[in-house]
């Protein structure tokens, strides 16, 4: 199984990231609000501000203060 670094030290497990989307969106705030409540989030922001959220198959959500296109990258990588 392949990791990839998603900031400050934490992993995330490549080969099970379905979708890496940007936090601004209304459904995605949505999304977020949802996983919090199923205490299904994973918040890997270390008290920064959360630019990228990653939708894994387990139905978790993680959220990232690196930009999707950092993450896009590591991802290609």
């Amino acid at each position: 199984m392949r990791y990839i670094d998603i900031g400050f030290g934490n992993l995330a497990a490549a080969d099970r990231i379905l979708c890496v989307a940007s936090p601004d969106s209304s459904p995605i705030r949505r999304v977020i609000s949802e996983a919090k409540d199923r205490s299904m989030l994973v918040d890997a922001c270390a008290g920064r501000k959360c630019r990228s959220v990653l939708v894994m198959d387990s139905d978790h959500i993680v959220t990232s203060s690196l930009d999707v296109s950092e993450i896009h990258n590591k991802l290609e990588g």
